[in-house]
């Protein structure tokens, strides 16, 4: 087991967000969180991340937050600061409060996730003026360069079109398949991971549903 949750309940001005979730995940599965729009999918994330405190229940991950990688949510047309893709994906292994040090096994690392991503070409490059497909993979490539047994995303291809979307999914089913990265995502795009089969949590405040796709997609 990766990841324990136990009665989780979150609130927000007054706002029940989620409620008596409850779920376990163990080492190297792929997790699709679903549902409708204010179901609490980005409450639960940013809760198991530690960037919401939980009015109840408990959290119990079993890494350390260490090698654990998130991708927020993200407005890829607002990422306009003047660095390059290089220095982006080097911020996910630059220590806190400490003058930048890439070490010989970050430089290794990086060489190694700009090749699986394809995006050798574009690495120097400001981030401002690359594509939104070409943003998404440097921020994936940010999250990958730590090595994380555990990768959290929030709806990683909003304002991505098909083409980019099954490019993504395809670069996360082999990171799950071939390193056994555990991946917890939420998703509006079943019907682009259906060669994956995921487990499927659905949440509508509180957990509907905690099984196999076939069975979601059939009920």
């Amino acid at each position: 087991m990766i990841l324990e949750v136990k009665n989780l309940k979150a609130t927000y001005n007054n706002h029940i967000a989620i409620e008596n979730i409850n779920f376990s995940i163990n080492q190297g599965e792929y997790v699709c969180l679903v549902g409708e729009n204010g179901s609490g999918k980005s409450t639960l994330i940013k809760t198991i991340m530690g960037l919401r405190n939980p009015s109840e229940g408990k959290i119990d991950l079993k890494i350390d937050l260490s090698e654990v990688s998130y991708l927020a949510q993200t407005d890829l047309k607002e990422i306009e600061f003047p660095a390059t893709a290089k220095e982006i994906i080097m911020t996910g292994v630059q220590k806190h409060k400490k003058i930048p040090f890439y070490t010989k096994e970050d430089k290794e690392n990086l060489k190694k996730v700009i090749k699986d991503l394809k995006i050798e070409d574009i690495i120097n490059k400001r981030i401002g003026d690359l594509s939104g497909g070409q943003k998404q993979r440097v921020l994936l490539a940010r999250s990958l360069i730590r090595n994380p047994k555990l990768i959290i995303l929030d709806e990683p291809a909003t304002g991505l079109d098909v083409k980019i979307t099954m490019e993504l999914y395809s670069i996360l089913s082999k990171l799950n398949k071939e390193k056994n990265v555990t991946i917890l995502m939420a998703t509006h795009d079943l019907d682009e991971l259906k060669s994956i089969k995921p487990r499927i949590i659905c949440l509508a405040k509180t957990v509907k549903y905690d099984g196999n796709y076939d069975d979601w997609k059939g009920l």
